[in-house]
């Protein structure tokens, strides 16, 4: 992502479970960033806290429901959608 996590970070202690296979992972710490969707003429920005992990995977980054919640957000799955209020209307 570009950004110096490691001086943003703050201790965690939260393990996940069924990230890796078989095992628990611990991560490094945690970290709020901002984070935006939309255009520069309707958008929306939360604060959302992040667990930052060292293992291999797929993904930069999951939202998961808190961060849904955070943004009024409402997920279609079927066409993989995610509708929430903007500053003028829905994104």
């Amino acid at each position: 992502m570009g950004l110096n996590y490691m001086s943003l970070l703050t201790p965690s202690k939260a393990p996940f479970y069924g990230i890796v296979p078989g095992n628990s992972s611990t991560p490094i710490g945690s970290v709020t960033l901002p984070v935006t969707f939309g255009t520069e003429q309707n958008f929306r920005t939360e604060y959302i806290k992040f667990e930052v992990a060292d293992f291999e995977s797929s993904y930069h980054a999951i939202l998961g429901r808190p961060a849904l919640d955070k943004f009024m957000a409402v997920p279609h799955y079927v066409y993989l959608l995610l509708k929430m209020p903007g500053n003028t209307g829905v994104l």
